[in-house]
């Protein structure tokens, strides 16, 4: 069964940065495009990043442009976020996705809080 795993969540100071991993299984990772989500308390899940199956393409919201990067390792099945000069707006639990076969597939997500 497809199961996506996240990790790499914490606490950080305003400037600081974290990155996301997200460890998928139970299908052609390889084949499909992957995203991150995130949704902050009181507000709808939004789209952070996403990039295509081979990683020749991304995109960003505009919220987090220049300052998130989304990369995938398909040898190891694992995506990424690498996130720089982290904000409190970007407080949020984080989530990993895929879409294959037109269902939505999510992690458990993981908890990114930026605080002083």
């Amino acid at each position: 069964q497809v199961q996506l795993v996240e990790s790499g969540g914490g606490l950080v100071q305003p400037g600081g940065s974290l990155r996301l991993s997200c460890a998928a299984s139970g299908f052609i990772f390889s084949s499909y495009a992957m995203s991150w989500y995130r949704q902050a308390p009181g507000k709808e899940r939004e789209l952070v990043a996403g990039i295509t199956s081979l990683g020749g393409s991304t995109n960003y919201a505009d919220s987090i442009k220049g300052r998130f990067t989304i990369s995938r390792d398909n040898a190891k099945n694992t995506v990424y976020l690498q996130m720089n000069s982290l904000k409190p707006e970007d407080t949020a639990v984080y989530f990993c996705n895929a879409r294959i076969l037109g269902r939505a597939y999510w992690g458990q997500g993981t908890q990114v809080t930026v605080s002083s």
